[in-house]
């Protein structure tokens, strides 16, 4: 094994998250801020930009994958980004401070992210996501952002609505500082991709791991980044309550935002040990779901009983 290689790969790996992490932030915080400044609305904005912006990263290394022909890091890093979503970034959560749970998060969000979830598997069971299976995600997410925009007009009309903090601190910035926000970071994200996804496929390559195996574990670790900070912090600072809904949210968007646009601009290669892999997303949802339905709440045990069930996936993905 070459270890110099190997670690120039790492560095590579490293490098390209952080330049991803702070690419999506600042392009999240400039176009937020710009459309708010042109008067689009801000419920629009941030379930359009902001909830998109945090599935940047799975987006930007999976259509990067799919153009260098590394497909299988493209449906890998999705499904292994839901499946690490759900069994550690909520583990850990929980194990760390009950999560409540909305009620609308356990009866709709959490059904439809498994519902999208066997969509994918029968979409791909004939080996490939294709255009058209692209055009089915998205017409599925179009549909969903209806629904996420009739529900939050509800809830801010009864105040029960947050602004988030992207909208908060573009509206206090001068639109050119925006501007650049919003060109600084694409210029990130498309950089910082190309850099990750050719540190995966060296590591991949040294270490005789298939970029399956590299998808589904160091690549979408990496790109849930972002919501394990985000989530551990929260939980730390007593302010979890939000942190099921958020994930499951992202999971959605992976699934249909990033694989329908993967799909859509280049058709992704399905192979069939992911079919596993995706019903193990689907399992794991329904853990979620049994482990909330009752109480309303995540609590210390259901987190345990989340991270062991991420610790057997893990442990077949390294025997298979």
């Amino acid at each position: 094994m070459d270890f110099l290689s190997l670690l120039k790969f790492i560095l590579f790996l490293v490098v390209g998250f952080a330049l991803l992490v702070k690419g999506a932030d600042w392009f999240v915080e400039g176009a937020a801020g710009v459309a708010v400044k042109l008067g689009i609305p801000e419920i629009i904005v941030g379930l359009t930009i902001v909830a998109m912006g945090t599935s940047a990263p799975e987006a930007a290394v999976s259509i990067t994958s799919a153009f260098k022909g590394s497909a299988d890091i493209t449906i890998g890093n999705v499904v292994g980004s839901n499946i690490i979503n759900v069994a550690i970034i909520l583990g850990l959560t929980a194990v760390i401070t009950t999560v409540a749970v909305l009620k609308t998060t356990i009866f709709i969000d959490i059904p439809f992210t498994l519902v999208v979830t066997l969509v994918l598997l029968v979409l791909g069971l004939d080996g490939q996501v294709s255009r058209v299976d692209g055009i089915i995600l998205w017409v599925l997410f179009i549909g969903y952002l209806a629904y996420l925009f009739i529900w939050t007009k509800k809830n801010k009309d009864n105040g029960e609505a947050e602004e988030s903090d992207e909208i908060e601190a573009g509206k206090k910035l001068p639109i050119w500082k925006l501007l650049c926000l919003i060109v600084i970071g694409v210029v990130l994200i498309v950089f910082g991709s190309n850099v990750a996804v050719d540190g995966a496929k060296g590591i991949a390559k040294i270490c005789g791991m298939s970029d399956r195996l590299i998808g589904l574990t160091i690549v979408a670790l990496g790109t849930s980044l972002p919501e394990l900070v985000t989530s551990v912090t929260a939980a730390r600072r007593g302010n979890a309550d939000l942190a099921v809904g958020n994930i499951v949210g992202s999971n959605i968007f992976n699934i249909l935002f990033v694989v329908g646009t993967s799909a859509l601009i280049i058709p992704v290669t399905f192979q069939t040990a992911f079919i596993i892999d995706t019903i193990i997303a689907a399992v794991v949802m329904v853990l979620l779901f049994l482990c909330v339905v009752r109480k309303k709440e995540l609590n210390r045990l259901g987190g345990f009983v989340l991270l062991i069930s991420y610790l057997a996936y893990f442990i077949y993905l390294l025997v298979k």
